[in-house]
């Protein structure tokens, strides 16, 4: 609960604390917050010794990110050419007003299928379900998210094997997978506590990465696999644990579905071509196996990398599978299958699903085409969601009612198979945070009408004709749930009030719902008022919540499933999907060979690896921040950057088939030969009004690959990131750059 007072020794300063969870990156710390005259001016750790270690330099620096002087302030309306970055500042009311009118006339001419909306929850914590509430009042199925690349496609895919998205029970385990993951002390930093803590306990970790990460330097064992064979690994893994008998057969015989059919399929994966795909020694493959399948509690936490190759939905069925035949599913120290709180109301309760008509939802792009975390799968799954978890509609970490990125973008800029003619983003830097940027470029040039919700000018913002300033964390009430991931319930206070004409993405969707005579949906005129009535299952208010609790979870219970079965048409495990099955696709997973190098493209190049300094495309704005990584830079191995004349620290050029971008080269030895690091998100604010669009393709890794139908995955049509062809060139820093970037 909030503190209030005077500062120490100080009888005029009026200083607030009170409780935060932290959005600057996706994990969602639980901090305090301090406030002297209205202004953010520290960042604590909890008081509680479960969670006080989890924080970070991100974290710490929300001072200099929620007062930065460069912060959007009031609303800004376009006055020169689209991406001219011209403006004027205008009245919210007026601003609102105009993009009503607009919006209106877009959907007049070419339906309500004509807008779509990109948001990044993790960026503005919440919008209760606001978004999809007016998409779904007014006839529109296109939302996307990053969560399409992240996470939230995670969530999809594992509910086709049992229905729900499982949780990591790291803290209990007695062996953790990370799979190309790396959390660190910066850098998902409750997963990095969580993960020391289990090693202290003596926990085995298992670690597969194309290059000696953090995390590698201190597995029981590391798998440096070559790049995108992800999948291979796992059916080879799947193949021990069948063939030795290592799997729970009880469970598989009371709980699973498709045994056969998976063994027989793991049988085209012997070990010796399983080694000969993933560039690993067979006996590494085996032990790391057998080291998993015989853990007492063992957990594969969510990892980015599987999310982004071209056999995406095969490897994070696989991770599911394994979770499942090794007996690790909904046990301590395994994969919990966390039930909603039954004291709160969840974003999908509130987004109004069954108001868009069935053959609205049916228009939905990717529907047909890469159907998996679109509304076709949902739709199948909704009797099965009912019957175990009570909601037909569940919508875990934003995932599993989402438009296809790469048909929505197609459908901008080429109006295939329908126009779509208004675009409103917030909380996301669109043009830098899906594969393809030039076809995104393209697409965003030809909107009728875009709005941009975001507290900086991103080069999407650039590129709007609305900007509209946006609330913090610190400038608003919030209770955090993980999307429905987990049940835990988390106090979020306001502690200062938002600058100038500063709205909640809950104020936005609320104005903009009532411009379109959505009153009654639309009934809640403050945040608090959308607080209470999430809370109404549990009988209490935000305020007596708040005053109450700092945060707070049922009792964990396991093996729920003996009660209620699981969330899939045959009540059990699918090993073999009858879902996958029904759209068309296999049904068993299976490994999907990767574009090999070429002698003119002689590397394997791996996209999105973190700098601990950023989240996704933020921060490079925030000095404290960017002086700890001035410049992007490429991995390279030793062996590698003496063959090409690369030099430590200079400027090289990435040069792929589809797109080049610059940074600087850092030689590593822990790099495997052959491979190339690239990060992800790069742009230059300092250079806003001398580079277009402040930089955003020099660096960005997104200009790098396509998203044609051959280089996605088939049922979700999620992008390969993690091992395409590229060559390494060197060359002269790109024009334009600051000292920052040069210097350091």
């Amino acid at each position: 609960m909030t503190v209030t007072g005077p500062a120490p020794g100080d009888t005029t300063t009026d200083r607030r604390i009170g409780y935060s969870v932290c959005t600057i990156c996706d994990i969602g710390c639980q901090l305090r917050s301090v406030a002297e005259d209205g202004k953010i001016v520290q960042i604590l750790p909890h008081d509680s010794p479960a969670v006080a270690r989890n924080i970070c330099y991100k974290g710490t620096a929300a001072p200099h990110i929620h007062n930065h002087a460069e912060r959007i302030r009031v609303p800004l309306k376009r006055v020169g050419e689209r991406g001219d970055d011209r403006w004027e500042e205008i009245s919210y009311e007026q601003a609102m007003d105009e993009i009503a009118g607009k919006l209106r006339t877009v959907v007049d001419t070419y339906g309500p299928e004509a807008l779509a909306v990109s948001t990044s929850g993790w960026n503005t914590q919440t919008t209760h379900g606001f978004d999809r509430r007016f998409m779904n009042l007014l006839g529109s199925p296109n939302w996307i998210s990053g969560v399409a690349l992240c996470a939230g496609n995670t969530a999809a895919v594992n509910r086709l094997t049992y229905g729900w998205m499982p949780f990591p029970d790291i803290s209990n385990s007695s062996c953790v997978v990370l799979l190309g993951h790396n959390p660190r002390k910066h850098s998902w930093t409750p997963i990095y506590n969580m993960i020391e803590g289990a090693r202290k306990r003596g926990a085995a970790t298992i670690v597969v990465d194309p290059r000696i990460s953090d995390q590698a330097e201190k597995a029981t064992i590391h798998l440096q696999i070559e790049a995108g064979t992800d999948s291979a690994l796992l059916l080879g893994w799947l193949k021990v644990i069948i063939d030795e008998h290592l799997y729970d057969a009880s469970f598989v015989d009371d709980w699973c579905v498709g045994f056969d059919e998976l063994k027989a399929r793991a049988d085209e994966y012997p070990l010796d071509r399983v080694a000969g795909i993933c560039g690993v020694p067979a006996d590494r493959i085996a032990e790391a196996a057998r080291i998993y399948a015989r853990a007492d509690g063992a957990c594969i936490p969510w990892t980015p990398i599987t999310d982004q190759q071209l056999d995406s939905t095969s490897g994070i069925r696989l991770q599911s599978i394994l979770r499942a035949i090794t007996g690790n599913l909904d046990v301590v120290g395994g994969e919990t299958l966390n039930a909603l709180n039954p004291g709160w109301l969840t974003e999908a309760d509130l987004q109004l699903h069954d108001e868009l008509g069935a053959a609205q939802r049916a228009k939905q792009l990717g529907y047909d085409t890469h159907p998996v975390f679109t509304y076709r799968t949902a739709e199948m799954l909704r009797p099965h969601l009912k019957r175990v978890w009570g909601r037909e509609w569940v919508d875990q970490v934003m995932g599993c009612h989402m438009a296809n990125p790469t048909e929505v973008f197609r459908a901008m800029a080429d109006g295939d198979p329908y126009p779509v003619k208004a675009f409103i983003t917030l909380g996301n830097n669109t043009l830098l945070s899906y594969p393809n940027q030039h076809q995104i470029h393209r697409a965003l040039l030809n909107q009728d009408l875009i709005v941009a919700h975001e507290i900086f000018m991103t080069p999407t913002a650039m590129l709007a004709d609305y900007v509209l300033p946006g609330d913090v964390f610190t400038e608003r009430n919030h209770i955090a749930d993980a999307w429905a991931w987990g049940n835990r319930l988390t106090v979020s206070e306001r502690i200062v009030d938002p600058p100038g004409e500063a709205s909640s993405t809950f104020r936005f969707w609320t104005d903009l719902g009532r411009r379109f005579g959505f009153e009654q949906q639309f009934p809640w005129d403050t945040l608090e008022q959308v607080l209470d009535h999430r809370l109404e299952p549990s009988g209490r208010t935000w305020t007596e919540f708040r005053d109450s609790v700092v945060m707070e979870m049922p009792p964990p219970a396991y093996r729920k499933y003996r009660k209620t079965g699981f969330a899939t048409p045959s009540g059990k495990v699918e090993l073999s999907s009858s879902i996958l099955e029904a759209l068309g696709f296999d049904p068993l997973p299976y490994y999907r060979a990767k574009p090999k190098p070429t002698e003119e493209y002689p590397y394997l190049v791996f996209s999105g690896v973190r700098e601990d300094p950023f989240f996704q495309t933020g921060q490079r704005n925030i000095g404290v921040l960017r002086r700890r990584v001035p410049a992007p830079s490429f991995f390279v191995h030793p062996d590698d950057a003496a063959r090409d004349g690369l030099v430590e620290g200079e400027w090289a050029r990435l040069e792929t088939p589809h797109g080049q971008v610059r940074a600087t080269v850092s030689v590593q030895s822990g790099m495997r030969p052959g491979h190339l690091r690239v990060p992800h998100g790069w742009w230059y604010p300092e250079t806003r009004g001398d580079v277009e669009l402040a930089g955003a393709f020099v660096s960005s890794d997104a200009v790098l690959t396509i998203d044609s139908d051959e280089l996605v995955d088939y049922e979700q049509g999620v992008p390969h990131f993690k091992g395409y062809p590229g060559r390494l060139v060197p060359c002269l820093p790109p024009d334009g750059m600051g000292r920052t970037t040069l210097e350091g």
